[in-house]
């Protein structure tokens, strides 16, 4: 078998985005080194704009798996994934009204912080360890599976491009912080952008046009209408991208903490806002280029004949044999999608670095060890990013051995998780069993990866069984588009009927700022008799607050030491307390 190779130049490019990735990144560690804080590490010091952090929330999980798996997708199935793009319009304003004002008003840190001003410690290092354990997981997979496409599709040394990867992302981020990841991601944004246009252009031009693919497209039938089937075992249907989607783009834009320390890394609240919207036409743009790419490449191979090496290809080397066989004759353009690739893994395993760097300190070391000096918390934080950089590179090494893999409070975490881990792996079970995948035109047997991780390569799951499933295999056929609102469910059910049997709160007075007035904002327009009625409507009110965790978090106002000072903070709801106290009052954001 014949493998296609890089040239000079191709290689002169990918290593042009390295040196670069590494460069930006350690000009923001040596700029003004010595007078850095852990503020300025974890938070770039709270001062980033509303560009750089938008184009940073966009490249965080724009992962090389998904530049692979999007246009793969929609080659087998046809564009009824691009509605997934309806989910980003409810998925991106919630975050930006109801999820920022209330993360960045707070003053947090760390996501989970939230956790503990409205429920308890336990609950905090709870989602922590969670969040630590998906995370590390979840980069071994980043990291291993598109260095394994490449070697399968190159012949690049495999370890080289994995060590070559973890290395140059652990050293920026432990050095750089969060400032360097922001702008490394800016400039890796532009590389996937360029990567992923090239593709488009050079493969539309081949086949005679864009209005030429289109029409191919259409008589193959791979030009989807709207799919209303409401069955959620379906699992690709406009409800299913455009609802269940919104719940995964929650997971993702609301409270992943990768996410959120961008949002409170912005110099304010406007700014935060800003930034969660301008990721909207971006995914649009982002989304709209995968699903042309899987375009192309069908009508190109309906002129083309295809390879060996592409015909056998498993479903995450797909793209890459097409883009080495389209961009053969012209070196350099093979060598910018490949750093168009790792862009997307230097992008995701930088932001986890830090992210998980930012955690383990502020939920896990410092709650115990306050009195850590500046010097001796800035140095223990880039150990900690160096740490789960090799964390994470031991990972890989254990993705490879893996094989193919898919995708109260606390009692209610719990739930979800026991809930998240049945389903999907009574999935994988089922599927390995039972399924095959669709074979596309051309006589390709185009089958399931046989040795490489693909746990974040959702689109890539089959949607054909032998039989129809029964009993559990039927809810192991859940469409993993609602897999984030099956899990929320059962947080939210298991939760609220532990606290109902358990008490509750017991008397204990809820933290000011922890709770957002949905129903007020929702019925804001109906007149005020009704809304009196509905129990929704604006007033004042006096809330006790906990000096211990307050001082230095409300942004809003200061708190009084005695009754006779009122001090106007946060939105909210709550009951007649005793001193000290807030005046909570209803504001427009």
């Amino acid at each position: 078998m014949v493998m296609s190779t890089f040239s000079v130049v191709d290689y002169v490019v990918f290593i042009l985005l390295l040196v670069l990735s590494l460069a930006i990144g350690l000009y923001h560690a040596f700029r003004g080194w010595g007078r850095h804080t852990v503020g300025q590490l974890l938070m770039a010091d709270r001062k980033m704009g509303c560009l750089p952090v938008a184009l940073s929330l966009l490249a965080t999980f724009q992962s090389a798996v998904a530049i692979l798996g999007v246009p793969a997708e929609i080659y087998r199935f046809g564009t009824q994934y691009w509605f997934l793009g309806c989910s980003y319009f409810l998925g991106l304003l919630i975050p930006a009204h109801v999820f920022i004002p209330i993360f960045y008003r707070l003053h947090l840190t760390s996501a989970y912080e939230y956790l503990e001003l409205r429920f308890n410690k336990t609950v905090r290092v709870c989602g922590t360890m969670t969040f630590i354990f998906q995370m590390v997981i979840y980069m071994g997979v980043v990291l291993y599976a598109p260095s394994l496409a490449l070697n399968a599709v190159t012949g690049f040394d495999l370890w080289l491009s994995v060590l070559t990867l973890g290395i140059v992302c652990t050293v920026y981020t432990a050095l750089g912080g969060l400032k360097a990841v922001i702008w490394t991601d800016v400039f890796q944004t532009l590389v996937m952008f360029l990567g992923q246009l090239a593709v488009i252009i050079v493969g539309s031009t081949k086949v005679g046009g864009l209005g030429h693919v289109w029409a191919v497209a259409s008589e193959h039938d791979r030009i989807s209408g709207i799919e209303l089937d409401p069955d959620p075992f379906v699992r690709h249907t406009f409800w299913t991208l455009a609802f269940g989607g919104v719940f995964m783009m929650l997971s993702l834009y609301g409270v992943n903490q990768a996410q959120v320390q961008r949002y409170l890394s912005s110099r304010t609240e406007k700014a935060a806002v800003l930034s969660c919207y301008a990721v909207f036409p971006c995914q649009q743009v982002v989304l709209g280029m995968g699903c042309l790419i899987g375009l192309v490449m069908f009508a190109y191979y309906q002129k083309y004949t295809m390879s060996t090496q592409q015909s056998q290809a498993s479903a995450d080397q797909f793209v890459l044999y097409f883009v080495m066989d389209l961009l053969k004759d012209l070196p350099g353009l093979p060598g910018l999608f490949v750093a168009c690739l790792f862009s997307g893994s230097l992008s995701t395993i930088s932001s986890a670095f830090n992210s998980l760097a930012t955690v383990t300190m502020e939920d896990l070391i410092r709650p115990w060890f306050p009195e850590f000096t500046e010097a001796r918390a800035i140095m223990l934080s880039r150990s900690l990013a160096f740490g789960y950089g090799l964390l994470c590179l031991g990972m890989a090494y254990i993705s490879s051995q893996m094989g193919p893999v898919l995708q109260g409070a606390i009692v209610g975490l719990l739930a979800g998780l026991i809930m998240a881990f049945w389903i999907g792996i009574g999935s994988i079970v089922t599927s390995m069993g039972s399924s095959i995948a669709a074979s596309p035109p051309n006589g390709s047997s185009f089958s399931l990866p046989s040795n490489l991780t693909t746990a974040t390569v959702t689109t890539l799951m089959p949607s054909t069984t032998l039989s129809k499933p029964t009993g559990l295999q039927r809810l192991y056929s859940l469409s993993y588009m609602w897999y984030s609102a099956h899990n929320s469910t059962t947080v939210i059910v298991v939760g609220l009927t532990i606290s109902l049997l358990t008490g509750g709160m017991r008397g204990r007075p809820l933290k000011p700022g922890t709770i957002y007035p949905v129903l007020p904002r929702l019925l804001a327009l109906l007149p005020l008799s009704c809304q009196k009625r509905l129990c929704c409507r604006s007033y004042s009110q006096d809330l006790p607050v906990d000096t211990d965790l307050f001082p230095e978090k409300m942004a809003n106002g200061v708190l009084s030491d005695s009754k006779d000072k009122e001090v106007v903070a946060l939105d909210g709801w709550a009951q007649q307390g005793s001193s000290p106290t807030f005046i909570l009052q209803e504001t427009s954001l």
